[in-house]
């Protein structure tokens, strides 16, 4: 059985808080180690605890979103509530900081003249995006929305996480397209993929950043549903990825092992963790004709 601060290292906590994506994850793990595991961990551990929630601190003011700054906040009120009194006063300290940075940070983004960049260059730059990364874009602006909308990028998705219904999909939007004699039909990939991922039971999977890879036998960050290390030519059994959720990966730094939730529960986080995922639907841009909107 490996060692509380082994596991830790693996989690790659400090690593991951320079990705904008992962930066609001990783703050919420920390504040959830913080307040369940810290005092129970030996104190090498605590000090590599300390070290990564004061790099979470400084580099709040090179993130540009507000769910950041809410889950910076968020791991205020557990330093706030764990750490002695010394420690406390420096995290503290770094965290005013911080966010006196952010806002002077802020408010020059604001008043930058950034010319957009055209449609087709965001559809590209998109189009390297997971899934995740794809919703969280098209909540920035208008722009950006329309640009991750893109039925290309929607296609691919769902080629990606509904593999075995992809090419039953892809000759039946061929087939009608026939029926129709009309070149200009066109199935809306955004509004199948609505429709597959309200009716796929996995779905709690689609919306994790986390997993416990059973070839690593870790818990690691989730590229498309996937390990982020490259498994090739193993097989799939092994390569199997196990969704988990913050509060697990306290269990796991503690014990060494994934605690299984009931359904009731496992629905409960899904619908809490489900924010930002929900939103996926919920925003359109307005359109002279409705029958041309790209959204369901």
């Amino acid at each position: 059985m490996s060692k509380p601060l082994e596991r830790y290292q693996k989690l790659a906590l400090k690593e991951s808080l320079g990705s904008i994506h992962r930066y609001p994850l990783v703050c919420k793990e920390l504040s959830l180690i913080l307040r369940g595991a810290y005092r129970k961990v030996p104190k090498n551990l605590q000090s590599l605890i300390f070290q990564d929630t004061l790099t979470a601190f400084r580099l709040l003011p090179e993130m540009k979103t507000r769910s950041a700054v809410s889950a910076a906040h968020l791991l205020l009120q557990s330093v706030e509530a764990t750490l002695p009194k010394q420690k406390k006063n420096l995290a503290v300290t770094e965290y005013k900081n911080a966010m006196v940075a952010h806002k002077r940070r802020t408010k020059a983004r604001q008043e930058e003249n950034v010319a957009h960049l055209p449609q087709d260059v965001l559809v590209h730059v998109f189009s390297f995006l997971d899934f995740q990364s794809l919703v969280s874009v098209g909540l920035v602006c208008w722009p950006w929305n329309f640009a991750a909308s893109d039925n290309r990028l929607w296609q691919r998705q769902y080629a990606t996480f509904f593999r075995d219904s992809y090419n039953d999909l892809n000759i039946k939007e061929q087939h009608t397209s026939r029926q129709v004699e009309d070149d200009s039909y066109t199935l809306f990939w955004r509004k199948a993929f609505k429709r597959a991922y309200k009716g796929n039971n996995s779905s709690k999977k689609l919306k994790s950043s986390r997993g416990y890879c059973r070839y690593c036998k870790t818990i690691v960050w989730l590229d498309n549903m996937k390990c982020f290390n490259d498994h090739i030519g193993l097989n799939p059994e092994i390569q199997k990825i196990d969704p988990v959720s913050p509060s697990q990966v306290v269990d796991y730094l503690l014990e060494d092992s994934i605690s299984v939730k009931s359904s009731s529960e496992s629905d409960s986080d899904s619908d809490s963790e489900a924010g930002s995922f929900s939103r996926l639907w919920a925003y359109r841009r307005p359109l002279t004709s409705t029958d041309d909107m790209p959204f369901p």
